[in-house]
């Protein structure tokens, strides 16, 4: 029976280093895009694509994370009493969209660290991983795409953008070996290369779907020079030792849509 991706990593351990501001105190996966924070904007896309199962990966000083996607009894007694049915309805609906499990992240060593340290509660099954600070802007859902893109391939596919050539040495880059209708094989992902040796201009951007093998790629992946294991470099040489025929498939690429952080 062809494999399904039934669960999502979201890591939001990290020290939020891309989004200093005056208020210290908030929580970047806590802001507000419109009107819902920027984790549960990025939770529903993964409810919508058939993922029924988020682990967040959380760390020092982040309870405020977990308790925004708890369930809230003195607010839903407190909406009961005051007979507000549909804000309770919607609260009650937004909590039973997905079972959430949280694990802790000791020390901020980088997104393949997080990653790996979600093994015990992934499994052995593809999952997804969703950066909450990349938002995707496509219908149907760029996340929903990739699911599609798996279910075709049953292999790893990550999300890429073209960027300026200017800019590729501020991204992972992929290098690919074909393409159709906007799906590309993956030869190669290098970490912000230099722009003299990018060989393509298509950026990863905040989603994956794996498969279980990446978790013994990062268990031998080595610190870079931040100190920190980086999901690329795991990825690139797990893309790298994929034979074309077999049990494991090649590593694709897809491009959703357009993207923006935060």
């Amino acid at each position: 029976m062809p494999a399904r991706v039934r669960k999502a990593v979201f890591p939001a351990a990290g020290l939020g280093t891309r989004f200093l501001r005056p208020r210290r105190p908030s929580r970047k996966r806590c802001c507000r895009l419109s009107i819902s924070p920027s984790s549960s904007t990025a939770w529903r896309r993964p409810s919508a694509s058939g993922i029924d199962n988020i682990i967040l990966v959380t760390g020092r000083g982040k309870a405020a994370i977990e308790d925004h996607f708890d369930i809230s009894v003195e607010l839903e007694a407190f909406l009961e009493s005051r007979n507000k049915i549909g804000a309770l309805d919607e609260i009650r609906r937004i909590s039973n969209l997905v079972n959430v499990a949280y694990v802790r992240q000791g020390e901020a060593l980088g997104l393949g660290h997080a990653v790996l340290v979600a093994r015990e509660l992934v499994g052995n099954e593809p999952f997804a991983v969703v950066l909450a600070d990349d938002v995707i802007d496509a219908e149907p859902a760029g996340l929903k795409q990739m699911v599609d893109v798996f279910d075709r391939v049953q292999g790893p596919v990550i999300a890429v953008e073209r960027v300026p050539w200017d800019r590729v040495s501020s991204y992972g880059i992929v290098e690919v070996e074909s393409e159709s209708d906007g799906v590309y094989t993956i030869r190669d992902l290098v970490e912000k290369p230099r722009r003299e040796d990018a060989t393509s201009n298509l950026a990863i951007i905040g989603r994956y779907i794996l498969t279980p093998d990446v978790f013994e790629e990062l268990e031998i992946t080595s610190h870079d020079r931040t100190g920190e294991i980086q999901l690329t470099n795991a990825s690139a040489a797990f893309s790298r030792s994929a034979p074309s025929t077999g049990t494991r498939s090649r590593a694709c690429a897809t491009t959703p849509a357009t993207s923006w952080g935060i």
